[in-house]
């Protein structure tokens, strides 16, 4: 298994991220990240690398739009030990990432408060951190995929033992992001399930 030589980061709970990306930067591995988050790690001393600088493609759509891009998703969905992926790669300037730290906006947090507009409940609706999540776990044969800060350290050691996670723990990270996505989409569908649109204030202009 060849070595983890760069991860993505891009976290709304950010809680222990100083510490797990100075490890991470320490075994020589890049950072890439997004928003806050890069504001963070660079707060902390590090060298970060803006997603829009590694695609070569500017944040928009009021941050609507940050990883969605071949050279990210491309980045992590090629398979390592497929030759016609590591063509398609080469032919594309693609680089691999082969750590994806990720967790998605609060939307059950947003939807708790009694003030909260459909409007609001919309745009915290996370796309983008799914759609890594989900990438990166579909791949978890080349890519070590992390929701829960909980398991920042046995990544580390793993990686400063062999420069690389583990098959067992990558499956074992795997399961953690479906069970993610799949409790973050349910929250989302319950939510809405008690809306009237024809009540609802995002349509007051219509």
């Amino acid at each position: 298994m060849a070595k983890i030589e760069r991860a993505l980061i891009s976290l709304t709970d950010k809680s222990g991220i100083e510490g797990f990306a100075k490890e991470l930067a320490g075994l020589g591995i890049e950072l890439l990240s997004t928003g806050g988050t890069a504001k963070k790690l660079r707060e902390a001393g590090l060298a970060v690398k803006d997603v829009s600088d590694f695609t070569g493609f500017p944040e928009m759509l009021d941050g609507r739009v940050k990883t969605l891009h071949p050279k990210v998703h491309g980045g992590i969905l090629n398979q390592r030990a497929n030759p016609e992926h590591q063509r398609q790669c080469a032919e594309n300037g693609l680089k691999n990432i082969d750590l994806i730290a990720v967790n998605l906006y609060a939307f059950e947090k947003t939807v708790a408060d009694p003030r909260c507009s459909l409007a609001d409940a919309i745009e915290n609706i996370d796309i983008g951190g799914p759609t890594l999540l989900r990438a990166a776990a579909k791949n978890f044969h080349d890519v070590t995929v992390i929701v829960d800060p909980a398991d920042y350290p046995q990544v580390i050691q793993e990686i400063k033992e062999t420069g690389n996670t583990t098959l067992k723990t990558r499956f074992m990270l795997m399961k953690k992001v479906y069970a993610l996505t799949a409790a973050y989409d349910t929250a989302i569908s319950r939510w809405l399930a008690q809306v009237d649109v024809t009540a609802s204030s995002y349509f007051s202009g219509e």
